[in-house]
């Protein structure tokens, strides 16, 4: 039940903190009660992270003081939150791949120090921890085999471990199939009810609203609102977090759909440990069409992806494009054959974060006979092109010149966007497109994904966000396992079905 009303666990009082230039908090109030669920808002750059990861040890502040059930605290490292029961649970794992799930779970705990590990009360405590929470997985797995989903619930299960009563749960249902969500809530539930109290960091709205009692809005790095749920409503929220109206009205147009441009037959691929992470999938894509390929993390769509970026070689079947067969195994056979292509990791293999912003945005193009006189680079058209990209697609940047790794996420998002269609590609793989970006930045790239639709292009939307995958696609795939649950026009789909498909029940 919830505590609020009654003393706080936590008063954060006037937090600041400062990184050279940049104010990531400034002067933040923020209480958190026993047993309530309380919601974390905030566009990227709002400090929301930073907030957390103060409570957590990972930072200190510069002003400010934090209190934990009213005594006053120093907090210097995660273990000194820890040790006062503070929990968090990050977007990246921190997890040992070689390792199994129990060892993970008790790197660092009590029963982990001496010369002699009490494994069997360490293994006897998480089953009971895995039955109480309905969080069931294989202590003696090794994390490397596991699932991204899978790895989130061995890290929800190290903080229950360590008998945490306050956790920090940082974008939790990202990789999550609908059920799964489903679960989580429960838990969450079932962790207040028993006086825990949570923060919940997310941009999905809805989530918020169905999990959270409380919600505290960031901007800027200052908090600008806090309603209790019950109060508020979707369209008040997103304009609290960006300052302005931007829930999405999007209709998709009903357009025929036109020839097939992208068309993958008996397509096998084997992951990173050799195994089949693709079986044998057939898939057809037309012109003025979405597809979207709905799955939980880990079930072939990252391998899926890769082949179809050139990355990754199949084992068998065949890719063609508008009817040409793709030579696989090269990126730039499949630009030149008319793909363009959104990785889900934009800092990783979608940019290269120490060039500049033009470096980036020419790429692909650089080998462009418009760009070249005489043999030389034409820096003159190149630089034309850029701030006409830059313009266009509203990168905010200090000029085309600035370092990639200055700019916010959804800037490098939008970086990405620029470049690939510039081309006027006749298909677009478009893989976790809006991944980890704020409300705003979400309805600029739903907004230029359509319009690419629209224009003639044939994309391939790979997202584990179902409400994305309902919003834009025309049709909806569900992949699990490698395999091909399930296919379905988006007016004809339900989120029932959609979500047995996600966790392998095919009815």
């Amino acid at each position: 039940m919830t505590g609020i009303g009654k003393k706080p666990v936590v008063e954060m009082r006037s937090i600041t903190k400062q990184f050279l230039d940049v104010v990531a908090n400034k002067h933040i109030d923020f209480t958190l009660f026993p047993g309530e669920i309380c919601a974390l808002l905030g566009e990227n750059g709002a400090g929301k992270t930073t907030m957390m990861n103060i409570l957590f040890g990972y930072y200190t502040c510069d002003e400010g003081e934090i209190f934990i059930k009213g005594e006053k605290v120093e907090l210097s490292c995660p273990r000194d939150a820890i040790s006062r029961g503070v929990g968090m649970i990050h977007q990246h794992f921190t997890l040992v791949p070689s390792q199994s799930v129990l060892e993970n779970i008790i790197i660092g705990s009590e029963m982990a120090k001496g010369f002699f590990l009490d494994l069997k009360s360490a293994r006897d405590k998480l089953l009971h921890l895995q039955e109480r929470f309905g969080l069931h997985i294989d202590p003696e797995a090794r994390i490397w085999t596991l699932s991204v989903g899978e790895q989130q619930r061995v890290e929800i299960l190290k903080a229950l471990y360590r008998d945490v009563e306050i956790l920090i749960m940082d974008e939790p249902t990202a990789v999550l199939a609908p059920s799964e969500i489903s679960d989580l809530f429960r838990t969450l539930k079932s962790l207040a009810q028993e006086g825990k109290s949570i923060v919940f960091i997310s941009h999905k709205l809805k989530e918020v609203m169905a999990i959270a009692e409380r919600i505290v809005v960031l901007r800027g790095g200052e908090v600008v609102a806090e309603r209790k749920t019950g109060d508020t409503n979707l369209r008040e929220l997103a304009n609290l977090m960006v300052g302005r109206d931007v829930i999405e009205r999007i209709t998709r147009k009903k357009i025929p759909p036109g020839e097939p441009v992208l068309e993958l037959r008996n397509l096998t691929v084997r992951n990173d440990k050799g195994l089949e992470a693709v079986k044998d999938v057939t898939l057809l894509v037309q012109k003025n069409e979405i597809l979207g390929i709905a799955g939980v993390s880990g079930n072939g769509q990252r391998e899926l992806a890769d082949v179809l970026f050139g990355i990754r070689e199949p084992e068998k079947g065949t890719i063609k494009i508008s009817g040409k067969v793709l030579y696989t195994g090269s990126p730039l056979s499949a630009v030149k054959l008319g793909m363009a292509r959104i990785p889900e990791d934009r800092i990783g293999t979608g940019l290269m974060m120490d060039l500049s912003v033009e470096e980036n945005l020419i790429l692909e193009v650089h080998v462009s006979p418009d760009f070249h006189k005489r043999g030389l680079l034409n820096f003159t058209k190149i630089h034309q092109f850029c701030n006409e990209l830059i313009k266009a697609y509203g990168i905010m940047t200090a000029g085309r010149d600035a370092v990639t790794k200055s700019l916010s996420g959804g800037n490098l998002q939008k970086v990405i966007l620029a470049r690939e269609l510039a081309g006027k590609p006749l298909i677009i793989v478009a893989s976790q497109p809006t991944r980890g970006l704020d409300v705003g930045a979400m309805e600029y790239i739903h907004q230029r994904i359509l319009q690419e639709k629209e224009r003639g292009a044939g994309i391939i939307l790979i997202s584990e966000d179902l409400d994305e995958i309902f919003i834009l696609s025309d049709r909806i795939v569900v992949i699990y396992e490698g395999q091909i649950m399930g296919d379905v026009r988006s007016e004809q789909a339900s989120r029932e079905q959609i979500g047995l498909w996600m966790s392998g029940v095919k009815k």
